[in-house]
């Protein structure tokens, strides 16, 4: 089968404005060469065998050239892979996705394109910016910064441009930008804004004149990743802002739960009013696991929704279904694994008061089990194992998936060490991400407080070193929700 290329537009840095296309097309691919300015949960959609090849420029610092890109993607695509390229906002909108487009077709590879939300339309609006608006602006112009000093730069017709004016990569050019445009014939008292940070938690926005605007954005430290907006529409920003409301108002929360785990817990938090910072401590890979024969157990114990969610992807894989488990008696660890089982139309038969291995042991405690089919993580402690061993149960393990620490992306440091709290939904996520951060000095010195679903979550985190500032009574993402909600009341 011969190889194909697939640009994606990756968005403006919000994982939540990544097309359900893009998520996909990740999840196909063999390779994925990758920019800088993605967002930071974007790699975890690919599979695990995939190739992840980082090819990000940043500016002033090292380059990775956009030939040697299109060899690797050429290559690839020869030897019969699926070939992302991955760009941050659209990749024809100063992404290079047009060049690398018209190689693929110059040579007969076959490509895809999968447009993505562009930085010049995403951060302004968030900013409370609509580029169009009618009696203010009937059109939009988006421009380039780098280089504002090439003359090839038609400076009379954008100053003339009868509407707004969005200019990427500008921070370092603004004094220049700004004194072509007035010295071409835009009003210098025109409203002008810099939006840093577009669409992520920390976005900063600075208002000002065309004339005054460069110097407001130094004073003020502005750094990119940032877009400059020009135009009358910039005054709309003092009555469109987004304002933040509900009990996490102007809170910004990291989440530090899978991909798969966290998008749930990050729309609550959401709709709670706060900036969410998707950061996952740990990443979660499947293990060759046979389902075996279930007609001799009499129980099925499931710790966690991962551990259903991979007990049911084996068990189709063996050529069967939920009838599978007629007969047998199903204890869960919690809530939330429950609600996981329901998802596939059971019901569990014994469900903890205290969503943890005590609180399963006490629960099972008087229930006659002769052999028990316990399918969970890896590294799982044996609490409910040795509990019902010495009940005298036979018990067999059955090691569905393990966890291993993520990579904290540079890009994201700053903006979690700088967040108000962290969430911890696990002991291993609690771990790793002490570990990924630098240790517990590096989260005192940063004033992040903690949050922890349950008891075991917290002797995890004291073990690292910290000390959790808030532990939910309910064991379950929800009751996690409540008590931070509580906390910041307070």
């Amino acid at each position: 089968m011969s190889g194909r290329v697939i640009l994606v537009g990756a968005g403006p840095g919000d994982p939540g404005l990544m097309t359900i296309r893009a998520v996909e097309a990740i999840g196909e691919a063999d390779v994925i060469l990758h920019d800088r300015l993605i967002p930071a949960t974007a790699l975890t959609f690919a599979h695990p065998g995939a190739e992840l090849i980082d090819v990000g420029k940043t500016g002033g610092g090292e380059q990775v050239p956009q030939a040697q890109t299109e060899r690797l993607m050429l290559e690839h695509a020869r030897a019969g892979r699926v070939v992302v390229r991955l760009k941050g906002g659209d990749p024809f909108v100063f992404g290079r996705g047009g060049e690398e487009a018209l190689l693929c077709h110059e040579l007969g590879i076959p490509f895809e394109v999968v447009p993505g939300v562009t930085a010049g339309i995403a951060a302004p609006a968030l900013a409370g910016i609509p580029v169009t608006q009618r009696g203010m602006a009937s059109a939009v112009a988006f421009v380039t910064a780098r280089g504002a000093g090439d003359e090839q730069a038609d400076w009379d017709a954008l100053a003339k441009f009868p509407g707004t004016l969005v200019f990427y990569m500008g921070v370092g050019a603004l004094e220049a930008v700004a004194q072509r445009l007035i010295g071409a014939g835009r009003g210098p008292d025109e409203p002008a804004a810099i939006v840093e940070r577009g669409t992520l938690p920390g976005q900063f926005v600075v208002t000002a004149t065309l004339d005054s605007i460069a110097e407001r954005g130094e004073q003020l430290g502005v750094r990119s990743p940032a877009v400059t907006i020009v135009g009358p529409v910039v005054e709309l920003s003092e009555q469109l802002g987004v304002v933040e409301d509900g009990p996490l108002a102007n809170t910004s929360v990291v989440v530090t739960r899978t991909p798969h785990q966290a998008s749930e817990i990050g729309r609550r938090l959401r709709d709670l009013g706060a900036r969410v910072i998707d950061a996952p401590a740990i990443a979660i890979e499947s293990l060759q696991a046979s389902v075996p024969d279930l007609q001799p157990f009499d129980l099925l114990v499931l710790t966690s929704p991962n551990g259903v969610r991979f007990f049911f992807e084996q068990l189709r894989e063996s050529g069967r279904d939920s009838r599978a488990l007629a007969g047998l008696r199903i204890a869960v660890v919690g809530p939330g694994t429950a609600a996981a089982l329901r998802e596939h139309g059971l019901e569990p038969d014994i469900v903890p008061e205290r969503a943890i291995g005590e609180g399963l042991v006490a629960a099972l405690a008087g229930v006659e089990v002769r052999r028990a089919l316990v399918a969970r993580a890896q590294d799982a402690r044996d609490v409910v194992v040795d509990a019902l061993r010495q009940a005298g149960a036979d018990v067999r393990v059955l090691a569905l998936y393990r966890t291993r620490a993520a990579e904290l992306d540079e890009h994201l440091r700053e903006p979690v060490l700088s967040a108000d709290w962290a969430l911890f939904a696990s002991a291993s996520a609690a771990r790793h991400f002490v570990a990924a951060v630098g240790g517990a000095a590096v989260i005192a010195a940063s004033g992040l407080r903690t949050a922890t679903i349950g008891p075991q979550t917290s002797a995890a985190l004291r073990e690292a070193g910290v000390e959790p500032a808030v532990e939910a009574a309910t064991h379950t993402p929800d009751g996690l929700i409540d008590a931070l909600c509580d906390q910041v009341r307070t």
